[in-house]
């Protein structure tokens, strides 16, 4: 029996190592992710809607068709401003002027009216003679630029239409100015 105890010992010795399970190794990490896709391109755009079908309207014939206080609201003109007591166009004045009188050169239906305005200091008759040298000199500066004397008159308003009411600096300086209005229309081309 002790032989029989002994082989038996012997056998459990080397056998049970051998059955002895090894734990299995974790499974390798996943390989990375892919970076993602770049998203698809996206579909054109769609195309501009078509234009409305009928005759195409240039700018020369729209205003053509556009009313006289229209014209005037839409602000087609620029005003221009003097110094206190004075009727001399000054340089920047000069390059509205300019520009006006391409804008009439264009448009050239549009009959216009240079008001002069002044500031409320003054007697009155004093400010409608200054008003009116004011719009004489718009006049002539425009009429030297090419724009027909015929299609511009002038009239002053002096103190009588003034933009601002308040009796301080800058309001006054906003009053002292040649306003240009269209006033009707000739036949133009």
């Amino acid at each position: 029996m002790r032989r029989t105890s002994l082989a038996l010992f012997l056998v459990m010795a080397v056998g049970l190592p051998a059955c002895h399970h090894r734990p299995k190794a974790a499974p390798p990490p996943p390989p990375p992710a892919a970076p993602p896709a770049a998203p698809a391109t996206p579909p054109p755009a769609p195309p501009p809607p078509a234009p409305e079908a009928g005759p195409l309207v240039d700018e020369y014939e729209r205003l053509r068709q556009t009313s006289s206080d229209e014209i005037e609201k839409m602000g087609l003109l620029a005003d221009i401003h003097f110094d206190l007591d004075k009727a001399e166009l000054r340089e920047g004045d000069r390059q509205i002027l300019s520009r006006n009188a391409d804008a009439l050169k264009k448009f050239d239906f549009l009959r216009i009216t240079v008001e002069g305005h002044c500031d409320e200091r003054g007697s009155v008759e004093y400010n409608l003679a200054l008003g009116e040298r004011r719009a004489k000199a718009a006049y002539d500066y425009l009429s030297s630029l090419g724009v027909a004397a015929d299609r511009m008159k002038t009239v002053s308003y002096g103190k009588e239409v003034p933009l601002c009411q308040d009796s301080t600096e800058e309001c006054w300086a906003r009053n002292r100015r040649d306003h240009f209005a269209v006033t009707s229309k000739t036949r133009g081309r």
